[in-house]
């Protein structure tokens, strides 16, 4: 008999690559499968690209504190971002539920209430999917499609040394926003009688609950004529994802802490529970933003952009990830974002 392996042992990325590394394409239109924000397929005259996401009820939201409606937007909204993160063009997505019986019809109303809200925010149609019975709670499969120029694709592969490596909008907000979320919850437990205190914290709760997609982005480098050499969306916290850059692009990277765009709310509101902001923005997660490398000639172009900011440099594979701070200070990159089968 076998000795068992751990899921915990593995974590989601080895996982993913140990149970993919033996797949073989028979078709010659698949151009990228497993291991990038979603797949790309060659139609000729542009690439389709195709992605699915998963949420997990207990996992990826808790129904004592997330609106239905919030979480149907959301849903669409994760999606479009890996569509997104090819520097694609969303075109449609599919639905697929699995819910138990505590749900009512009229629940279900509001979560599809609001990916029709999210579908008409960013240009999509959902086309199709499924519904079944579940034991466990509710779970939302969402797979979305998108276009891109074949000369405009990008993926996590291509950064060179010397990229300057840019990220939009603003990080860690989500993070704040579950803390705070979880903090009530917790003083709600204990006495019910007591009432969540959520006065002022719309921006960070707004990031959590309703997370946008950076479409907006997309079209912004298009109309400026900058394609990225590579990209990915902050879904895990921006260490991860920047180790995903040096991973599949084979290079080390050079991140800036006071380059970091940290809105005044979390910079305040992450005192409350003694985190340093920098620490909410590198492993806080779920900000949705667009994390990618450009060519040094297309800095004049970028830094007229308000909602793109340059936060570091690509550098040899040597020198790996590191974070440096004003004083010169370095240290290395860990992904300690959200890490599903972790210990």
């Amino acid at each position: 008999m076998s000795d068992r392996t751990e899921l915990s042992d593995f974590g989601e990325f080895k996982l993913i690559d140990h149970l993919t590394q033996n797949i073989q394409h028979v078709q010659e239109s698949t151009t990228k499968g497993v291991g990038d924000d979603a797949a790309v397929i060659d139609r000729g005259d542009h690439f389709e690209v195709v992605t699915t996401d998963m949420l997990v009820e207990g996992i990826h939201f808790d129904m004592s504190y997330t609106p239905l409606k919030h979480l149907g937007y959301k849903s669409i909204a994760v999606n479009v971002s890996d569509v997104c993160a090819m520097n694609a063009t969303p075109t449609h997505v599919t639905v697929s539920i699995a819910i138990s019986n505590r749900f009512s019809v009229e629940a279900l109303e509001e979560v599809y209430e609001g990916m029709l809200l999210a579908c008409k925010a960013y240009g999509v149609d959902l086309v199709g999917g499924d519904t079944t019975s579940s034991l466990s709670g509710l779970v939302i499969n969402v797979t979305a499609i998108g276009s891109v120029a074949k000369e405009a694709i990008t993926y996590r592969s291509g950064a060179k040394e010397n990229d300057l490596i840019c990220v939009s909008g603003d990080l860690g907000a989500a993070y704040i926003g579950l803390q705070i979320l979880e903090r009530e919850k917790q003083i709600w437990k204990e006495n019910p009688d007591i009432q969540p205190d959520l006065e002022g914290h719309d921006y960070v709760l707004e990031r959590f609950l309703k997370p946008e997609a950076r479409l907006d982005i997309i079209k912004t480098l298009k109309e400026n004529s900058i394609v990225p050499t590579s990209m990915i969306d902050v879904s895990d916290g921006l260490g991860s994802e920047i180790l995903h850059i040096c991973k599949h692009s084979n290079c080390g990277a050079k991140v800036y802490e006071e380059k970091l765009p940290i809105d005044a709310t979390v910079a305040n509101q992450s005192a409350a529970f003694k985190l340093e902001p920098s620490v909410c923005a590198m492993n806080g997660g779920e900000d949705y933003e667009l994390l990618f490398t450009i060519k040094q000639e297309d800095f004049e172009k970028v830094n007229t952009l308000p909602e793109i900011h340059v936060i570091g440099h690509i550098a040899e594979p040597i020198e790996k990830a590191a974070l440096v701070y004003p004083r010169g200070e370095e240290i290395f990159i860990k992904a300690q974002g959200w890490s599903h089968f972790g210990k």
